[in-house]
């Protein structure tokens, strides 16, 4: 009986270290292996080392999980036919250069979740058929020029959670094959573009947790294959260029857990092939109305966990492809029919987890409730009292007209406003409006502009029209529209502004204010303007310069003429003599007190 427990015992041992069916030849010991797939797994086993005694025909090995520090020159030049290496969770700490030749059919290697600081150009030779490079959580800190430049088959780079500061611009070079590359957690704080515009095959870039404040213009240039692009966990980042995503095909964009304020219009407008948007969890307030238009074919737009306040109408006009929007959990109150271009091809729709106000805006939602997909979380009402915490599943087509309704928009004080004043005044109109929901109170010039919120003439956020330092050309009729998604109402008020004289006894505008001239100064002003002036100031300074004028033209045709005479005669004049009288200024000279002077011909 004990001698058949020690056979047993034997034969289990060599099953695990052999496994099943294998038999000594060609498997180290501690290490399991699968002759019939080519499998040699040593992982967890303690190996300072690769193991001796691997064979030839082994196609993965398995040295994960140990306590390897160093992988010598040629370390696996014995395995011709291997095809997966993997080395992680280790403490390798040096690779020295070519290390990993003769591997020549090796598809994948993972060095993850060691302790590797640099790698030397060179290490990476002799791999021509490696298609997945896994570098992730390490410890390096630079990627220097050509690292990766005899990868020309390398399809997928994985270099998460590393101590990057620094990529070369010329690191990349080589990869002319690579299409994914993922970069997460590092120090870099600006995109390495030039780098990046080397890996012109990439089509999947993911770039997370990067202390990035701006994403630059031109960041991802010559990437013209880069169909998908994900930015992620950027806390810093709050501005993207206009011209940063310029050159790009990209179908599916995430910029999302940053600290975007604002949707960037100005950078999406070129993506013309985009499909898929996702911005959520970032700061945005707004989806303005009439500026997705660009992106034709986009299919998707997620914008979960931000600060959204409202959805303007137009929102998506123009896009007829587009299929699910996802708002859930942000600060809306409704979300109106006229944001979409035809809500008959909305087929998926996440409004849980705001504040939704159950009123008329929201009764396109109620009654699609069986045809939209709600992903499983039902909508709820924060308001009326009457719907609070109902979700929308719950209500009946009877409830429908009494509870989703609104009352129209409607002006409180319609008494006439009309404002006559002096240029220069200040004038305020007010414009007071009931309804349900409240209404908005928009300003219309007699230009028929809105008036905006800021500068000289403005809308106050209560409603009132401030008209300050009138001018004559502010003259006209400003019109009130106050407006909700029940009706619409109005109101018109007019404004005269009367100008002031200019002339010599009005007051003067400069920059410190009005100044009043003073009372001895009118007088002053006014006896002058009483005596006649036969010529003011200005017309004798005009005068006197065109008699000038004139009197050095005729001098100088005397000059020429004279010069040209006595070279005809054959006899050269050194000396002329010309007499003038001035006249008088006042016309009353009799020409007695002529002048003369000599001109020399020279």
């Amino acid at each position: 009986m004990l001698a058949g427990s020690v056979v047993r015992w034997g034969v289990w041992s060599l099953l695990i270290q052999f496994g099943p069916g294998a038999s000594a030849a060609g498997c180290p010991l501690r290490c399991a292996c699968r002759p019939e797939a080519g499998d040699v797994v040593c992982s967890g086993r303690h190996l300072s080392s690769a193991p001796d005694g691997l064979s030839g025909d082994a196609r993965r090995l398995d040295l994960s999980r140990n306590k390897i520090k160093t992988v010598g020159r040629r370390q696996f030049s014995g395995l011709p036919r291997l095809q997966e290496l993997d080395l992680s969770d280790n403490v390798i700490s040096v690779i020295e250069v070519e290390a990993f030749q003769g591997l020549q059919n090796l598809r994948t290697l993972r060095i993850k979740n060691n302790r590797l600081k640099i790698i030397p150009v060179g290490v990476f030779s002799g791999l021509p058929g490696l298609r997945l490079l896994d570098l992730s959580q390490n410890e390096i800190l630079v990627f220097l020029d050509y690292t990766f430049k005899e990868l020309a088959n390398l399809q997928t780079l994985e270099v998460e959670e590393n101590d990057l500061v620094f990529i070369s611009q010329r690191a990349f070079v080589g990869l002319q094959n690579l299409q994914e590359l993922n970069l997460d957690r590092s120090n870099l704080t600006s995109v390495p573009s030039e780098a990046l515009s080397r890996l012109q095959g990439l089509t999947r870039l993911r770039l997370l947790r990067l202390a990035v404040s701006t994403l630059p213009g031109n960041a991802f240039r010559r990437l013209h294959r880069l169909r998908s692009l994900l930015i992620a966990n950027w806390p810093a980042l709050d501005a993207v260029a206009s011209d940063s995503l310029m050159g790009l095909n990209l179908t599916s964009l995430a910029i999302n857990s940053c600290n975007l304020s604002a949707v960037p219009y100005s950078a999406l407008r070129h993506l013309a092939y985009l499909r898929y948007l996702d911005l959520s969890y970032n700061p945005i307030t707004a989806i303005q109305g009439n500026l997705l238009g660009d992106l034709l074919r986009l299919q998707e737009l997620h914008l979960a966990g931000g600060s959204l306040l409202r959805i303007e109408p137009g929102a998506f006009r123009g896009l007829a492809h587009f299929r699910t929007l996802n708002v859930t959990s942000n600060r809306l109150a409704t979300l109106e029919e006229s944001v979409f271009h035809s809500v008959g091809n909305l087929q998926v729709l996440r409004l849980d987890g705001n504040p939704l106000a159950c009123d008329c805006r929201l009764l396109w939602v109620v009654r699609r409730r069986l045809r939209l997909n709600f992903d499983g979380s039902q909508p709820a009402c924060s308001s009326p009292d009457a719907a609070r915490r109902r979700e929308f599943r719950d209500f009946s087509e009877k409830e429908l007209p009494g509870l989703f309704a609104c009352r129209p928009a409607r002006v409180t004080d319609r008494r006439p406003q009309e404002a006559r004043v002096e240029e220069g005044a200040t004038v305020a109109f007010s414009c007071n409006a009931d309804g349900d929901p409240l209404p908005s109170i928009t300003w219309i010039s007699s230009q028929r502009n809105v008036v905006a919120s800021t500068g000289r003439i403005r809308a106050l956020p209560d409603g009132t029209l401030e008209v300050r330092f009138a001018q004559v050309q502010d003259s006209g009729t400003f019109r009130c529209l106050a407006g909700n998604a029940a009706g619409n109402d109005s109101l018109t008020v007019g404004l005269h502004v009367k100008g002031l004289a200019r002339n010599r006894t009005a007051p003067f505008f400069w920059d410190e204010g009005w100044v009043e001239p003073s009372s001895s100064q009118a007088a002053n002003s006014s006896a002058q303007m009483s005596k006649p002036y036969p010529f003011d100031a200005k017309t004798l300074v005009i005068a006197t310069t065109m008699g000038f004028l004139s009197f050095l033209s005729s001098v100088a045709i005397c000059f020429v003429f004279m010069f040209f005479w006595s070279q005809s005669k054959g006899q050269i004049k050194h000396t002329a003599t010309i007499d003038f009288v001035p006249r008088s200024s006042m016309g009353g000279g009799d020409g007695a007190d002529g002048g003369r002077f000599t001109m020399k011909l020279i």
